[in-house]
């Protein structure tokens, strides 16, 4: 059974860094990952998807803050999070396609509070 394991959430303050990794633990190809959020009371949305060929994919909010990137060899995702602000505050959830299967991650907070 394929796994998504997540990493590097955590409390920052306003204006820090965070830097998130998921892994999926498979060596099937797969195409697309992503990550998505949900703040406490609202829908589950897009943050970044990114191809096997590096095409990229971001919401609105996080363009020019938000970095993410993948190793095809390891089928891991990154995200780097930078100019944190308070709004940024939800759970994160990696995700992938692999095969027709819509893998989610368990999630990971990131708490921006000063």
């Amino acid at each position: 059974q394929v796994q998504l394991v997540e990493s590097g959430g955590g409390l920052v303050q306003p204006g820090g860094s965070l830097r998130l990794s998921c892994a999926a633990s498979t060596r099937l190809y797969i195409r697309t990952m992503g990550w998505y959020r949900q703040a406490p009371g609202k829908q589950r949305d897009l943050v970044a998807t990114i191809t096997s060929v590096g095409s990229t994919n971001y919401a609105d909010s996080v363009k020019g803050r938000f970095t993410i990137s993948r190793d095809n060899a390891k089928n891991t995702v990154y995200l780097q999070m930078n100019s944190l602000k308070s709004d940024d505050t939800a759970v994160y959830y990696c995700n992938a396609l692999v095969g027709p299967v819509d893998l989610w991650g368990q999630g990971t907070q990131v708490t921006v509070s000063s």
